[in-house]
């Protein structure tokens, strides 16, 4: 029997499981339960002492995800109460689900070795061998190396389940695309990538997930190819960002304004002419574009280095753009101990605000935060930091405020890390009032903050690609 033969007599797919409850597995199985296609969904989560309280939570249709996330807790409750969704620790219903999804994060033992770290992944895959039955779908969510799916997860799901891919069951790699504060719809509308390791697999997962998708269309190729889109797609515009970052640095050196530049680069229009021009910022986080590139690097080292065509001894593009990007939180740290220096002022014992731990606006994701090593920096140098966020409440080490007055009240520096709502209409009179200082310091990792304002309250301002700006004549009294 063929496996579309297989799948033929299974029927439908009515019932699916997904693993990982998190950014992406959550909105995923509560669109899966809100459609009228399928019966069923579990939610898989471990019940470990880090994570185990959402299943709880998600069983009681609340969501455990902070920040704003637009119908997500309303759309949970309904299918709770509809009793389409349920959240378990107990891995052995596996065997009930016509296609399970697995959606665990992928970061990376060793950067420079180029050294993945796929434990959670492959205890999941682990979990779904030992329990799938023949004919279920097994499709990866998580952004992986390319080769990963023919190579890895296919051994171990043959190894632990007895049964061949492509022949007892249906495997394929239908990468995520979401960002985080905009969950349900970037599922939704955004077009979905297939990658099956055959014809019959490919199609089961077109299943899956077009009775989720509303302006979204299904687009299938292999699964190696679905692999290389998705960490193509993040690896672009992580070389994106890294460019106007690059353009800022310069914009500083020069004593110009980047925002001027981007401006006048963005207005030549036409025929042909295509950009994306992003922002300049105080550092990428998040999971996926801190590590992306390294799964592209890897994939074609592991899969076509000997017939990589590349100019000799020169470095990747790529990665290059991941360095300059991982050293913004450093030319943060330097514009704040430019601007000590400015007014005499020693780092040691000196009272810095961090503004914003989540790497993203209004959300509560503090996953490879730009803040961190930023923080890190001040505490070497002996400054006492606190750390204002109105979205994140917990991190593991660190005391969060959610009261911005709390905050920069007595301090000497007030720095804008993330680009929170909150932080968009700073009063610098009040800030100063609060810091007790003559000279307060603000630098902006954000562009959040006016500088004519802020300076003419007297304070040290530096912004990241304010060339204009970060030399300015302190006001005094």
């Amino acid at each position: 029997m063929t496996l579309g033969e297989l799948i033929a007599r299974r029927g439908p797919i009515k019932k699916i499981g997904v693993i990982g409850m998190g950014y992406v597995g959550i909105p995923a199985a509560a669109l899966f339960a809100d459609s009228l296609v399928f019966d069923q969904v579990y939610g898989f989560q471990r019940d470990s002492s880090s994570s185990g309280y959402k299943i709880a939570m998600l069983n009681r249709g609340e969501c455990p995800l902070k920040g704003e996330e637009p119908g997500l807790e309303e759309l949970l409750k309904r299918v709770v109460a509809e009793k389409k969704f349920e959240c378990t620790p107990d891995f052995s219903k596996i065997a009930e689900v016509d296609a399970v999804t697995l959606s665990i994060q992928t970061p990376f033992l060793s950067k420079e070795d180029l050294l993945p770290d796929f434990s959670a992944l492959q205890e999941g895959l682990h979990q779904v061998g030992k329990h799938m039955r023949p004919g279920t779908l097994v499709v990866l969510e998580s952004t992986i190396t390319p080769g990963t799916t023919t190579g890895m997860a296919r051994a171990i799901l043959e190894t632990d389940s007895g049964l061949k891919a492509g022949i007892d069951f249906a495997l394929a790699h239908a990468p995520e695309r979401v960002m985080v504060g905009r969950l349900l719809r970037n599922i939704r509308e955004h077009d979905r990538i297939v990658g099956g390791i055959d014809g019959p697999s490919t199609e089961r997962a077109t299943e899956l997930y077009s009775p989720v998708l509303t302006f979204g269309k299904v687009i299938p190729m292999s699964a190696t190819a679905a692999e290389v889109t998705k960490t193509a797609e993040n690896t672009f515009r992580d070389l994106q960002i890294a460019a106007i970052n690059e353009l800022a640095l310069y914009c500083e050196a020069m004593g110009i304004n980047v925002y001027d530049v981007r401006t006048g680069i963005d207005s030549l229009k036409g025929e042909g002419i295509t950009r994306a021009l992003l922002w300049p910022g105080a550092g990428v986080g998040g999971h996926c574009l801190t590590k992306d590139t390294y799964h592209l690097e890897r994939g074609v080292q592991v899969l076509g280095k000997e017939r990589l065509d590349y100019p000799e001894n020169e470095p990747s593009l790529y990665v290059l753009a991941r360095h300059i990007n991982d050293f913004m939180p450093k030319h943060m740290f330097r514009l704040t101990m430019d601007a000590m220096r400015r007014i005499g002022l020693s780092p040691r014992g000196a009272k810095i605000a961090i503004l914003g731990w989540a790497f993203l606006s209004n959300s509560d994701d503090t996953r490879n935060t730009p803040s961190e090593p930023f923080r890190d920096l001040l505490l070497a140098q002996g400054c006492q930091v606190a750390v204002h966020d109105a979205y994140v409440c917990d991190y593991s080490g660190l005391q969060i405020s959610a009261d911005i007055e709390t905050s920069v009240k007595d301090t000497d520096a007030v720095i804008i890390f993330a680009g929170h709502q909150q932080y968009r209409n700073l009063d610098p009179a009040r800030i100063r009032r609060l810091s007790g200082r003559e000279h307060p310091i603000i630098i902006d990792g954000r562009n959040m903050a006016d500088p004519d304002l802020f300076i003419a309250q007297g304070f040290v301002y530096k912004g990241i690609g304010r060339g204009d700006k970060n030399g300015h004549e302190i006001v005094e009294g």
